[in-house]
């Protein structure tokens, strides 16, 4: 069979044929006698072969190699291509959420574009100074763009809240997070909703990020989800969470708060939100009431009843002043201790 033929019958151009060839990948088996290349049936089956590797991405050199190397594994260099493709798949991904985010910036000439991959470098920096800077210019950015700004219209263009939200979620540095929770407080609509998402991330660094970072955003979807939050199985998530909407009056952070206390997380700012939170008798008396029942229970450690009782101290009303007076006469020494030190205290107002 003639080389047009053969072309014609696999698909694969002359050209390449003779390129094949000149590779080694094939060799036709004779010449007419006018000197025209003759392939056989053999050498139509191997053209096949070759195109069916290729298909799977290997290169001519691998092709070359897997026909005629007798001891070639093919499981290796699967293997080898399963890796390369998930490397390939990864960066094109990577690329396709880059140009999305440029999109969603809505640019309105290059130099802007330009900005904003500047910006999207910076927070993917090694560099901890690097990044906490881009995530600087980011809650500028978004100041710029909100109405009554004083910045010009087109100054700065911000930077797409599910970038930030990413960078803030994987972030470690404490400084370059502090910017990041700034940054978003400031990005409008868009990050609660990312936020909450990260809540249920099965990664429990990535979780407390989430609800640190929804705990400084203004508005009622932040305090939605935070709220929500509160019946978290995660105890840390719990804790940022009542810490949040505990000052802003929230009564459902309570039971979390007194948690804390037990815990000795954050102990001292439950104990201030809880007396926040006693702002009537009604309230004052049902945390007081939680405080005592967490004393009693037999699990309650000494340190933590400590800090329990001295929790009472900021909370007003008679049921802790009733509360304090018990515990003058605890068993545990220092517990009775600080009751009556308190009750003192109390009744010398």
């Amino acid at each position: 069979m003639l080389i047009g033929e053969v072309a014609r019958r696999s698909g694969v151009s002359a050209r390449m044929l003779r390129h094949y060839e000149s590779l080694g990948l094939v060799h036709p088996s004779g010449r007419t006698g006018s000197g025209y290349r003759e392939y056989s049936e053999e050498d139509i089956r191997r053209i096949f072969h070759i195109e069916s590797l290729r298909a799977l991405g290997l290169s001519l050199r691998e092709v070359k190699r897997a026909l005629d190397d007798a001891d070639f594994t093919p499981a290796a260099l699967v293997d080898d291509l399963i890796r390369r493709t998930r490397e390939r798949i990864a960066a094109e991904t990577e690329l396709l959420t880059r140009l999305r985010r440029i999109h969603a910036a809505d640019p309105a000439g290059w130099e802007d574009a330009l900005q904003v991959v500047t910006l999207l470098q910076a927070l993917g920096s090694k560099s901890a100074d690097a990044r906490q800077r881009a995530a600087l210019a980011s809650a500028s950015s978004a100041s710029s763009a909100f109405p009554g700004s004083s910045a010009s219209s087109g100054d700065e263009v911000p930077v797409p809240v599910e970038a930030l939200v990413e960078a803030a979620l994987g972030e470690s540095d404490p400084n370059v997070a502090g910017a990041l929770r700034w940054a978003l407080a400031r990005s409008g609509d868009g990050a609660p909703a990312l936020l909450a998402e990260g809540i249920g991330s099965p990664v429990a660094a990535v979780r407390e990020r989430a609800v640190r970072c929804l705990a400084v955003m203004p508005g009622g979807e932040a305090a939605g989800h935070l709220r929500d939050a509160l019946a978290h199985p995660d105890p840390v998530v719990r804790g940022h969470a009542a810490l949040a909407i505990g000052p802003r009056g929230d009564t459902d952070a309570v039971p979390a708060l007194v948690d804390l206390l037990e815990e000795g997380r954050n102990d001292t700012d439950a104990a201030d939100t809880l007396s926040v939170l006693a702002s009537d008798t009604a309230t004052a008396d049902r945390i007081a009431h939680r405080l005592v029942e967490r004393l009693a229970r037999s699990t309650t450690r000494a340190p933590a009843r400590g800090r329990l009782t001295q929790a009472l101290a900021g909370i007003p009303g008679t049921r802790a002043s009733q509360a304090l007076a018990e515990l003058s006469h605890d068993a545990d020494r220092a517990v009775a201790l600080t009751a009556t030190y308190l009750l003192h205290l109390r009744e010398a107002r």
